[in-house]
């Protein structure tokens, strides 16, 4: 590996600032559209000052309409986002884990995505006799397989949304977050009744490069010609 291939990061990482604390995200790069379409929006501040506007504890919270920016009080909300969609990306090796994140949609044949609007799992952990009821009534016979069924009976999470949303990326950090943001007291409408606002920005090279470093327990790199490196490179960097 050349010293410029080791200097860039593998992933996308995004940051998300809550008034309940921080929380870090990692993009898969096997839903590339999802990725991609989500880094720019976030370079863009699209999802500044947006809410959690749908929070059901137990099974996720959501934001992502760019209506809730001014929404007023007890306002309906959940059907702004930009006038295009991002085609499905559903793999069978993606699911809904607590602490990934997945693209809301309507009920469109396709599966095809919102362009912004997304949720954050939490759901719950299952029994084995609760994931074989699952598997009976709400699947209609549809078996689960060994990795769904040793995640959702240990991490826990959502396992009747997967096959049917884009699972894109996951939380390396600050799942406690969305178990207090989960916890809020809602209306009629899943809205929190006190504001739940964030902002996310993007990890820029020098940062996502260090992080990967930390994830394999390695320190950060901080010699002369890494120095020399980034002095030239931009800070932002694009994944094939």
């Amino acid at each position: 590996m050349s010293f410029a291939q080791a200097q860039k990061p593998t992933h996308y990482y995004v940051e998300i600032h809550t008034n309940k604390g921080d929380a870090l995200l990692k993009l898969y790069n096997e839903t590339r559209k999802h990725r991609d379409n989500f880094v720019k929006l976030v370079r863009e501040g699209y999802y500044d000052s947006l809410m959690f506007h749908r929070v059901i504890n137990n099974f996720m919270i959501q934001g992502g309409d760019p209506d809730s920016r001014y929404a007023a009080s007890r306002q309906k909300l959940g059907e702004g986002g930009p006038d295009y969609r991002i085609p499905a990306e559903i793999q069978s090796g993606l699911i809904h884990k607590k602490g990934t994140i997945g693209a809301a949609r309507d009920n469109n044949p396709a599966k095809e995505s919102s362009a912004s609007q997304f949720y954050l799992v939490q759901g719950r952990v299952f029994t084995q006799a609760a994931l074989d009821s699952l598997e009976k009534f709400r699947l209609k016979g549809v078996k689960l397989s060994p990795l769904q069924r040793d995640t959702y009976s240990t991490v826990g999470g959502t396992p009747h949304l997967d096959g049917n949303y884009t699972v894109f990326g996951e939380l390396l950090k600050g799942i406690e977050v969305v178990d207090k943001i989960a916890a809020d007291k809602t209306d009629s409408n899943d809205r929190p009744l006190v504001d739940e606002r964030f902002s996310m920005r993007v990890l820029n090279r020098p940062e996502a490069r260090d992080l990967e470093r930390e994830l394999k327990g390695l320190p950060p790199k901080k010699g002369l010609f890494t120095k020399l490196f980034d002095s030239f490179k931009s800070r932002q960097y694009k994944l094939p």
